[in-house]
């Protein structure tokens, strides 16, 4: 590793990945990732990439208005559109690098359907198309001579100078260093942890968000959560596994305690509706049968064409013992993705000159208030394209001036004391779920803010502990706080 580099990436995902892939060679860059770099809520990713690419089936104005509808209308139209338009050429881009997309009978393109959606646009690989796009971009990475790839690397610090950004990390081994760059790019992903059940991945803290709030950078609807109607409904463990959107895409049933098709009872979409309504009358009808036991029962599809369909969940699945071309699949919701985030423009520039941020971290305004299916890899794609080329842009008219190394931020000190990330994500889980508790939120906030003030204090060794329940705990405030604000 360098001390200077034009670019730091903070973050391995899609996001991350392909904005490096789209710098200009002559630019120097710096990809960080927190762990291993297959490690990433983009690998989790089962069900595909939404893009209009058969125009004689589909068009822009469709898929603009499938994605209107399921963000309550709430979307910022601007970018909505850059999305819908330019995801295509991203998407097909894909192929360039080996992304080995399924293809129908007749060796076209295969495209499945996903609740919200009003035709079949979904691109996918199996039942794991997150997992393949990361594993072909982390190869081209790795033969770009202008990129430094430095896996199981932590970001502790970002701070602005008058050239650029200084950046503190912890190493693999935990020893403190820093490094300097002209431009930083955040996609750093989700806020999964922040809730005591997830289908995020174990890195997925907030780190960004937190980062890019200390620099003053805008942070906006962050409290816009949605959470997947269709967990696998496990008794044990934090992160719960997705039963993909494709599977209810794909004919399955949803059912309630008593093994009974439901949702024509609540929207006439039944289960095809947007998540978020999906989630919702889930939840009304364990109130009404007082029952969390849900089901999904693919079993009367050719169990052949379902295990080929989902390799994937079938394998997780049996693991569980479960065979879903046999038994009905335990799901309940449970957190899933981030609509809000980091404020960003259609360049993905926040209001910090000079930073960035892609993908699930940020805030672009395309999802609304929920995001519809299989658009979050192509905000990925889009925005760390633009962010790449606009930042290639403005290192062509800068000097070639080195940004002052980063003042002093590491501390030692007492560890951290035990179970603070754990007593958040319960309050978390209790307050803000789909059906925010505000009388619960308003006793909880003080000592959600009294835990963020902890980790700040400067008491306590800078250690990955210290620096995912200051995130957490950073994004708790945040989120609770905007839900005490907000019309009822």
């Amino acid at each position: 590793m360098e001390s200077f580099y034009d670019v730091i990436i903070a973050g391995g995902g899609v996001a991350g990945l392909y904005g490096a892939i789209n710098m200009d060679p002559s630019v120097k860059v710096l990809l960080l990732t927190k762990r291993e770099p297959e490690l990433s809520n983009s690998a989790l990713a089962q069900g595909g990439i939404a893009a209009v690419v058969d125009k004689d089936h589909d068009d822009y104005k469709l898929h603009i208005a499938d994605t209107l509808i399921a963000g309550g209308y709430q979307n910022d139209m601007r970018a909505l559109e850059v999305l819908v338009t330019e995801g295509p050429e991203c998407v097909l881009d894909l192929l360039r690098y080996g992304v080995d997309f399924d293809e129908d009978a007749s060796g076209h393109l295969a495209m499945t359907l996903e609740a919200g959606h009003s035709r079949r646009r979904i691109l996918h690989h199996k039942d794991t198309t997150g997992y393949e796009v990361v594993v072909k971009l982390l190869e081209a990475v790795k033969k770009l001579p202008n990129v430094t790839l430095l896996p199981d690397t932590a970001v502790a610090d970002i701070e602005k100078t008058e050239s650029g950004f200084s950046v503190g990390i912890l190493n693999s081994d935990g020893t403190p260093s820093s490094v300097s760059c002209r431009f930083c790019i955040l996609a750093t992903g989700g806020i999964g942890r922040a809730y005591k059940y997830t289908t995020n991945s174990a890195i997925a803290t907030g780190d960004g968000i937190y980062l890019a709030h200390r620099l003053g950078a805008e942070i906006r609807h962050l409290s816009f959560v949605q959470f997947h109607p269709t967990a696998f409904a496990a008794d044990e463990g934090r992160e719960r596994f997705l039963i993909s959107e494709a599977v209810r895409g794909e004919g399955a049933y949803l059912l309630n305690c008593n093994k009974r098709r439901f949702m024509f009872d609540y929207d006439e979409r039944g289960e095809l509706a947007p998540r978020d309504v999906v989630s919702r009358h889930i939840i009304e009808e364990s109130v009404k049968t007082g029952s969390e036991k849900f089901y999904l029962d693919i079993t009367y599809k050719d169990p052949e064409k379902v295990k080929n369909r989902f390799p994937g969940i079938y394998k997780r699945c049996l693991e569980e013992g479960v065979d879903i071309t046999k038994d009905l699949i335990p799901v309940f919701p449970c957190q899933h993705y981030l609509m809000g985030g980091i404020n960003v423009d259609v360049w993905a520039h926040t209001s910090v000159d000079g930073l960035y941020a892609v993908g699930e971290c940020s805030h672009t305004g395309v999802h609304g208030k929920n995001r519809l299916a299989s658009n979050s890899l192509l905000e990925a794609l889009v925005f760390s394209r633009r962010a790449a080329k606009d930042i290639g842009k403005k290192l062509a008219s800068l000097p070639k001036t080195c940004p002052a190394p980063c003042p002093q931020w590491y501390r030692e000190g007492e560890k951290l004391p035990h179970g603070l990330r754990t007593e958040i994500r319960e309050m978390m889980q209790k307050y803000c779920f789909i059906f925010p508790d505000r009388e619960g939120i308003a006793e909880a906030l003080p000592r959600v803010k009294e835990i963020l003030s902890l980790t700040e204090s400067g008491k306590f060794t800078t250690d990955r502990d210290l620096l995912e329940a200051r995130s957490i705990a950073c994004v708790a405030y945040i989120i609770m706080n905007e839900l005490l604000s907000s019309p009822q």
